[in-house]
């Protein structure tokens, strides 16, 4: 009995011995779920850099004071909307990315492509505003950090040495909670201002490096969606893949948002 046991136990397929995949996903959807993984952790390790950084500085900008701005509005104060919108289309561009994958669940030839179109016109949009605010506020910290005295090197990421006179220009990317503090230590509400703006333009512009990616991708997408590609290929796998892809995007951009525009 032990033995007849033994045999037939022998001759169960094993999940793990070659030749299918034992959580039953191709190969694609698999690296693309060991990409994310790695590039969760990239993620995290810069947003933890910075969360340190923050913690452990007595004054930090106020985001409300900071990103107040909208475009072609002028002076007018404005805090979070134009960042706020930016997520909506953001969030919106994942929508439509939805329906194109459940649109290639279908075989639907023509609303996967009518659905990939509006997603590569929301990732568009979206990398428009951040253009505008990289540019608005780029030039806001130049004009600041051009006039402090002794600085070294100009620039986003220069570094400064010897500064006898603060500028108080740097009062306004303080909440008036704070302004007492960063008017009797001006050097260090300096430093911490040029610490955040340091994290902000290379977390957002790793982050933008990647809508872009993914901008690319949906267009290379597209274009073989209306080429029948996918049709002749009996699936549209693919669309997955870089469905995949692209909500991770839009989940890392939750905890950008979180971390520099609300708290």
């Amino acid at each position: 009995m032990s033995q007849t046991t033994v045999v037939t136990a022998a001759k169960e397929p094993s999940l793990w011995g070659g030749g299918r995949s034992p959580f039953n996903v191709s190969y694609g959807k698999m690296m693309i779920w060991f990409f994310l993984l790695s590039d969760a952790l990239t993620f995290g390790a810069l947003l933890i850099a910075y969360g340190t950084t923050r913690f452990f500085s007595s004054v930090w900008p106020d985001a409300n004071q900071v990103f107040k701005s909208f475009p072609f509005a002028g002076e007018s104060n404005l805090p979070l909307v134009f960042v706020s919108l930016m997520t909506f289309i953001l969030i919106m561009s994942s929508v439509t990315m939805v329906l194109a994958v459940h649109a290639g669940h279908y075989g639907d030839k023509k609303n996967v492509a009518k659905w990939l179109q509006w997603t590569i016109v929301g990732g568009i949009c979206f990398l428009s505003c951040q253009a505008w605010e990289w540019t608005h506020l780029h030039g806001e910290c130049i004009s600041l950090w051009s006039n402090v005295p002794g600085q070294v090197q100009h620039g986003l990421w220069g570094s400064w040495t010897d500064i006898t006179t603060p500028p108080s220009e740097f009062r306004h990317f303080f909440g008036e909670k704070s302004l007492a503090y960063v008017d009797a230590h001006p050097l260090v509400a300096m430093q911490s201002t040029h610490n955040f703006f340091n994290y902000f333009f290379t977390i957002t512009g790793f982050h933008g490096g990647h809508v872009t990616s993914g901008v690319i991708f949906n267009i290379l997408i597209l274009v073989n969606t209306v080429n029948g590609v996918y049709e002749r290929r009996g699936h549209y796998e693919m669309i997955e893949k870089i469905g995949l892809y692209w909500h991770f995007v839009d989940l890392v951009w939750v905890f950008v948002f979180t971390c520099f525009y609300l708290l």
